[in-house]
């Protein structure tokens, strides 16, 4: 899910209306068309109801869920997707109590969502190298010359000039 191709809560809503879209974008996103047992990858998988699968070779039940942070909540999909959009579109974080007039839970549910998606994003496997769009940009830092005392001003200082002031350099 990108959160970029949503413009606003309502057309997450639109895409995920229910429960069951959710999990099929999980499971799209997580096997494609295969689907892999998370306890032994080369075992055979065989569906059983209400979206749970089972591995041949160690008998266990699983779910799209069984290995990522919406492991063993009872959060529905959809406020989980509401509160990763809500999550990522602010540049500098969101309260768990914003955060839950936002997706409609308590606030401890909200801590425990916050919590869990930090985690998820801080996680190894979530870093991945950048081979997209890198912005670089520099600046001079010091004194204008027009602001400066008649007995400071030098001639060429003006500008880009470093002789009084500091290059700086950014990349992100």
């Amino acid at each position: 899910m990108n959160s970029t191709q949503f413009k606003s809560v309502y057309d997450l809503l639109k895409k995920f209306p229910d429960e069951h879209n959710c999990i099929k974008h999980l499971e799209s996103l997580r096997w494609g068309k295969l689907v892999i047992s998370p306890f032994d990858e080369s075992s055979q998988v065989y569906k059983c109801k209400n979206n749970r699968y089972k591995c041949k070779n160690t008998g266990k039940y699983f779910n799209v869920k069984t290995g990522t942070i919406f492991e063993d909540t009872k959060i529905p999909l959809q406020k989980w997707f509401m509160a990763l959009y809500v999550f990522s579109s602010h540049k500098k974080g969101i309260s768990s109590h914003q955060l839950a007039r936002d997706i409609d839970v308590t606030q401890k549910t909200a801590w425990f969502i916050l919590y869990r998606l930090k985690y998820a994003f801080n996680h190894a496997n979530f870093k991945v190298i950048n081979d997209g769009e890198i912005e670089v940009d520099e600046t001079s830092i010091g004194a204008n010359y027009k602001n400066k005392h008649t007995d400071k001003k030098k001639i060429g200082t003006q500008g880009r000039n470093t002789t009084v002031k500091s290059a700086v350099f950014g990349i992100n």
